[in-house]
């Protein structure tokens, strides 16, 4: 029962205790890749800025001039605010046909879908040419002062 001042070597890793450890990390890291984005798609992500019933401001009447239009974001959404003759008028940014965002046409004074050619009242939001099926949905607009505000349905 002598004891000894050697170190004693280090364990040396056997090759299938090494290969073994090997799989494991890949199977673990497999099955990370997989339920990663299926979590992602079940549980949503929180969005800043919702709507949750307050009004937004989508800028000043200096920002649009009359005879000009803006596409905003009101929450999640994007919404075209068009400064007409009548005062602004909103309506949902996203087109009826298949979904794409819409634009203001300075030279034309319409709304437009830049994706199939669907041109839109400025005014009222109607279909005036192009596939889309149906108006664009307007949201309601109060202006105070020189601030212009989109309100919640």
């Amino acid at each position: 029962m002598g004891l000894t001042n050697e170190a004693s070597p280090p364990a040396e890793v056997s090759r299938r205790r090494f290969l073994g450890w090997l799989l494991g990390l890949s199977v673990v890291s497999s099955l990370l890749m997989i339920v990663t984005p299926v979590l992602g798609f079940l549980v949503p992500p929180k969005t800043a800025g919702g709507t949750g019933g307050d009004k937004v401001l989508a800028g000043k009447t200096a920002d649009i001039p009359p005879g000009e239009g803006k596409v905003v974001a009101m929450g999640s959404r994007p919404v075209i605010v068009v400064n007409s003759a009548g005062g602004p008028t909103a309506f949902s940014a996203i087109c009826t046909h298949l979904g794409c965002i819409v634009t203001w046409d300075t030279a034309a004074k319409q709304i437009t879908c830049p994706c199939h050619d669907g041109v839109f009242n400025p005014a009222t939001g109607a279909v005036v040419s192009g596939p889309p099926p149906a108006p664009l949905p307007p949201v309601r607009v109060a202006v105070e002062g020189d601030q212009i505000f989109l309100l919640p349905s």
